[in-house]
C-alpha cells in the first residue's frame, strides 16, 4: 500500500473499466482516496470492486446520465475533491477528409464530454477543502499530430486549450487544472498484438524497438500514468496549475 497522500478525498475517473482510467482508479484508491470509476463498458462494474472503489456505467456523451453520476457520487461521498477526464477514442486513419459520423464522434467523446464533466462537477470541486484538483489526459498528438490522426489531434488540443483556460477561471477558488500527455501506451485494448506488428513493421521495427521508440527508449505504461496523476493530483504539485506534463519517454518532436 503507497502513501496516503488522497487520504479523505474523494474522485471521479472518467473512461475507467481498462487501461489507463483503470489503473489511475485503483491507483488512486490505493492512495487513500474513494474512488468512482464510469465508463460505458458494464464490466466497468466487476473491473472496479473492493474498499473505496466502485464502477458505474456511464455514457458520457449524455449530459443527463453524466451530470446524474457526478451528483450521485457527491451525494454519497460528502463532495469531490478529484476528476480525472481521461475517456476518449482513437481511430487510426483519421485524415482531414474523414468521414462526418467518425469526426463528429471524436468530438463528442474526446472534447465536448471533457467539458460537460469539469461543468458538472465544478460546483463541488469549488466547495473542496483538499485541495481540489482536475487532470485531464491529453496526448502527445497535441504538440505533435501526424497523418491519420486529424480527428483525434484535433480533439487532444482542444482539451488541451480547455485546460488552460479552466486553469485560469479556477484559480481563484483553489482549484488546480492539469495536463498529462502520454505518448502511446501500449498495455491498453486497442493495441493487439496484430495492431503492434502492423506498426512496428510499418517503421521497419521489432515490436519491442517500436514500443520504446522514444529518447529514454522507455515503455510508457498505464501503471505509470496512473502514478503521475495521483502525484499531479497531491501535495507535491500543490502550486502547480495550467501545466502541459508529458510522459513519453521523450519525443523529439515535442521537445
Amino acid at each position: 500500500m503507497s502513501e496516503q497522500i488522497h487520504a479523505g478525498k474523494v474522485a471521479i475517473v472518467t473512461g475507467a473499466c481498462g487501461g489507463i482510467g483503470r489503473a489511475t482508479a485503483e491507483r488512486l484508491r490505493n492512495d487513500g482516496a474513494t474512488v468512482v470509476g464510469l465508463d460505458i463498458n458494464p464490466d466497468v462494474a466487476t473491473n472496479l470492486t473492493g474498499e473505496r472503489l466502485s464502477g458505474a456505467v456511464c455514457d458520457i456523451t449524455d449530459d443527463a446520465a453524466l451530470k446524474t453520476a457526478v451528483d450521485k457520487t457527491v451525494a454519497e461521498h460528502g463532495g469531490l475533491d478529484i476528476i480525472v477526464a481521461n475517456a476518449g477514442i482513437f481511430k487510426s486513419g483519421e485524415y482531414i477528409d474523414a468521414e462526418e459520423d467518425s469526426w463528429d464522434l471524436h468530438l463528442r467523446i474526446n472534447l465536448t464530454a471533457t467539458q460537460r464533466f469539469l461543468k458538472f462537477s465544478i460546483p463541488a470541486l469549488k466547495e473542496s477543502d483538499k485541495q481540489a484538483s482536475i487532470i485531464i489526459i491529453g496526448s502527445r498528438n497535441y504538440a505533435a499530430p501526424g497523418p491519420g490522426a486529424s480527428a483525434y489531434s484535433v480533439t487532444k488540443a482542444g482539451v488541451t486549450q480547455l485546460a488552460r483556460v479552466a486553469a485560469l477561471e479556477l484559480a481563484p477558488f483553489g482549484v488546480r487544472v492539469n495536463v498529462l500527455h502520454p505518448d502511446a501506451v501500449f498495455d491498453t485494448e486497442i493495441w493487439t498484438d496484430e495492431a503492434l506488428e502492423k506498426s512496428a513493421k510499418r517503421y521497419g521495427m521489432t515490436v519491442q524497438e517500436y514500443k520504446t521508440k522514444n529518447l529514454l527508449s522507455t515503455e510508457i505504461t498505464s501503471p505509470g500514468v496512473a502514478a503521475l496523476v495521483s502525484t499531479v493530483a497531491g501535495p507535491v504539485f500543490s502550486a502547480t496549475t495550467g501545466a502541459q506534463i508529458p510522459i513519453d519517454g521523450g519525443n523529439d518532436r515535442v521537445i
